[in-house]
């Protein structure tokens, strides 16, 4: 029996979109009428620690509301013929909830918050999170998240994960938001590499790049019929 390839796919806000979850990076600089600077940053958490938790509690109520759309469940598909390991810059759970079974998220997670004094105390969570709410040391709870000017501490397993990649798969995301855009340098520079995006990302010139300008449930159903049938 042959060995299955590994695909490793990078994913990014254009594939929650259609879903209805608003990205980051509107073409008005603001994120449901904030700025980032003022909701996403720890200087914003030093700030107004009541004004983040509310952003976070909205986004929260949000994804409740929505579902995973054709293209997180096509990804799925692609698991009966190959090993899959999706990275996703994304911190909804929709790849989840359509059934992948390997899933890193890179910029932490809606539905979980953590300590403010132990990184390593992470809780689920679906309600609102208040500043009543502390964890078992009694320091003040944070959403699981990863804000800008943060390290992004699932970086170097994001990198090994890339270099195992006999495909490598990117959707969704604009390749300009590192240190996530630079996983492709990771990857074989022989493997075939796919980008998925309506606005062709601006990179550097790889070996066997091809790119599916179309929205993301389009563009992955082509490329799921060709790798399926292939």
């Amino acid at each position: 029996m042959l060995k299955k390839q590994n695909i490793v796919i990078l994913t990014g806000a254009g594939i929650s979109a259609e879903s209805g979850i608003k990205t980051f990076r509107d073409s008005d600089g603001l994120w449901e009428n904030h700025r980032i600077e003022d909701v996403a940053t720890f200087d914003a958490w030093l700030r107004n620690k009541e004004l983040v938790l509310d952003f976070y509690n909205q986004r929260r109520k949000q994804l409740l509301d929505c579902e995973p759309n054709e293209a997180h469940k096509l990804l799925v598909v692609l698991e009966e013929k190959y090993n899959v390991q999706i990275i996703t810059q994304n911190v909804d759970d929709l790849h989840e909830r359509a059934g992948s079974t390997h899933v890193l998220h890179l910029h932490g997670e809606l539905f979980k918050v953590r300590s403010t004094i132990d990184e390593h105390l992470i809780y689920e969570w679906k309600k609102d999170l208040t500043t009543e709410d502390k964890c078992e040391k009694g320091a003040q709870l944070r959403p699981h998240i990863v804000w800008f000017g943060e390290q992004v501490p699932m970086i170097s397993v994001a990198e090994n994960i890339a270099r195992t990649a006999d495909i490598f798969i990117v959707i969704g995301t604009s390749m300009v938001v590192y240190p996530a855009a630079g996983l492709i340098h990771c990857v074989n520079y022989n493997a075939p590499k796919f980008v998925i995006d309506p606005n062709k990302p601006t990179i550097s010139k790889f070996k066997n790049l091809e790119y599916i300008t179309e929205k993301a449930s389009v563009g992955v159903k082509k490329l799921v019929d060709k790798l399926m049938n292939d």
